[in-house]
């Protein structure tokens, strides 16, 4: 057995526009759901949720038959958590809050076996099928995706070398935490957070590396992406369902006939 094409890290290396949503539940049931929506890529979320190694695992199972690449986020740049999670065998992994091009350098690192990084062999795992993906060592760098956060003021401003790190497939930016570094917490959409955003953005993709982001308006989002941007994630599986119940409960409220209640 061969070790498959990342589709995602290929269409960023072709300069595709990939439209992706967030898994934040940890139920690789609702996870199936989305699932079988078919978006280009999904986050199964580590850093805000209530999830664990288990219900990863349970969730990329859901995802694997699937068109959708699973990325995970890992909820810290630790090499031990990054070690069982790529153990786990997801198509990539998205770091946090990373700060500076060191911090870049050691999350690489933990995806890379030696000589290249620290990231521990295991002998049979998820990840390579049980051992039965016979090129797995030789390829797994090179099909695995890994993804830096930009979240802070500081960190926009260090932009070009946190991406010019050497095995850095892309850049996300996170307006909400850099919304509440700017003193606007709560107003990821704002249009200060982004003209702080857009600068970095802008000088990423002169560069040619792909960029991304997760906003919950789906015409930003299609607008980001016929902007440049190469991955943009348009919702989030808890929001879209907290949404489409209040939406749901609000409208039968003011249907029912109130003088017969």
């Amino acid at each position: 057995m061969k070790m498959k094409t990342n589709r995602f890290l290929a269409g960023l290396k072709a300069g595709e526009k990939q439209v992706g949503f967030w898994v934040s539940l940890a139920s690789p049931y609702s996870a199936e759901v989305v699932a079988a929506a078919e978006f280009d890529w999904l986050v199964v979320d580590l850093e805000h949720t209530p999830g664990d190694m288990q219900t990863v695992l349970g969730q990329l199972q859901a995802i694997a038959p699937y068109h959708s690449t699973a990325i995970v986020r890992t909820p810290v740049n630790d090499p031990v958590i990054v070690k069982r999670l790529l153990d786990l065998g997801p198509e990539g992994i998205l770091f946090p809050m990373i700060q500076n091009a060191d911090e870049a350098r050691a999350a690489i690192e933990a995806t890379r076996y030696p000589p290249h990084g620290i990231r521990g062999v295991a002998g049979a795992a998820r990840g390579n099928r049980f051992g039965r993906v016979t090129d797995y060592y030789e390829q797994v760098e090179s099909q695995t995706c890994v993804l830096i956060q930009i979240e802070t003021s500081s960190a926009l401003d260090q932009a070009e070398e946190i991406s010019g790190v050497k095995g850095v497939d892309g850049v996300f930016f996170g307006p909400a935490d850099i919304s509440a570094d700017m003193g606007m917490i709560g107003q990821p959409l704002h249009p200060d957070v982004w003209a702080r955003i857009m600068p970095a953005a802008r000088k990423l993709m002169d560069m040619g590396v792909p960029v991304g982001t997760l906003v919950t308006d789906p015409a930003m989002a299609a607008d980001l992406l016929n902007d440049g941007f190469s991955f943009v994630a348009c919702g989030t599986d808890v929001g879209l369902l907290a949404k489409a119940t209040d939406s749901l409960l609000a409208q039968m409220r003011q249907s029912i006939d109130k003088e017969k209640t």
